[in-house]
């Protein structure tokens, strides 16, 4: 498998491929936000599903795949420490503010940054209509946020503070984004990189949280469980597919691709957390997608 996917690196198939994963990345990552984002502290939701999916890698980093280089590990350090940064300001956010309101905010500052980094650390340049699609992109999560903003009643005293949480986020994810590209190029079976980096970025957030477990009522853990299984395969096939599409194609068009998340999350707050979805979301909603399609073509 890992020979034939390194196979495409840089050919027609390993675009069509990365632009597939990319957007299968937008519908996992929005399902996963929406798992951290329940009934339950998002703290807590976000260890159990950081144990599940370290416990889960354990065996396949240490008996299955590769071992990483000798110069991986220096990079595997830089990884965990932007996730650990990643997590702290998405858990700031999310116990503070709506879902459809944050949601959109980490997701519209996250590709534009991670388009300048790419351009920086790859030398990959958007042209002239993939930066209006960006514009419009940007635009439509923005212009979804402020009206989730407007309408909503839920957390309005701790909004701003989310919101300025929600942007630190999205600098992290697209510092993420750029980095852990670097990361699973810099290795020569892509695995390598998926596996240790699930077994490695597990630890942090468990650890960071015994504290809280204390007053979890023994009735909440098997939901907790539960929670937590599901959302490491959910963090598997997201993180995974959005890695291997910036190891096959353009870094930058990837993040923004997976940005049509926030069309996911939208559908999924309606459908699952009960938020309401209304004509103007609809038509703001349009507008990502529109916005994707335009740096797709225009690539």
């Amino acid at each position: 498998m890992s020979e034939f996917l390194t196979s495409l690196e840089g050919t027609a198939a390993g675009h069509q491929a990365a632009l597939a994963l990319a957007l299968l990345a937008a519908l996992l990552h929005a399902l996963f936000g929406a798992l951290q984002k329940g009934r339950h502290d998002p703290w807590l939701s976000r260890a159990a599903i950081d144990a599940c999916y370290g416990l889960i890698a354990a065996p396949f980093a240490l008996f299955v795949v590769p071992w990483p280089e000798p110069h991986m590990w220096p990079i595997f350090a830089g990884v965990f420490v932007i996730h650990a940064g990643y997590k702290l300001a998405q858990a700031m956010t999310y116990s503070r503010g709506a879902y459809t309101v944050v949601y959109p905010v980490v997701r519209g500052t996250g590709p534009l940054f991670a388009v300048i980094g790419a351009g920086f650390l790859f030398d990959e340049h958007f042209n002239a209509g993939q930066w209006v699609g960006v514009g419009v992109l940007v635009a439509g999560i923005y212009g979804l946020a402020l009206y989730n903003l407007r309408t909503i009643t839920l957390n309005r005293e701790t909004m701003i503070p989310a919101l300025g949480f929600a942007v630190l986020t999205g600098g992290f994810v697209a510092l993420y984004t750029t980095y852990d590209a670097y990361g699973i190029r810099a290795t020569a079976d892509p695995f390598t990189f998926l596996a240790w980096f699930f077994f490695i970025d597990g630890w942090f957030m468990p650890l960071l949280t015994l504290r809280r477990w204390r007053n979890v009522p023994s009735s909440e853990f098997v939901p907790l469980l539960k929670r937590g299984v599901i959302g490491a395969f959910v963090a598997y096939f997201s993180f995974g597919a959005i890695m291997m599409a910036t190891r096959l194609d353009n870094v930058g068009q990837a993040a923004v691709l997976r940005e049509t998340s926030t069309v996911f999350a939208a559908l999924i707050g309606w459908l699952v957390l009960g938020e309401k979805v209304g004509p103007r979301r609809t038509a703001l909603m349009a507008l990502i997608a529109v916005g994707a399609v335009i740096v797709e073509v225009a690539g």
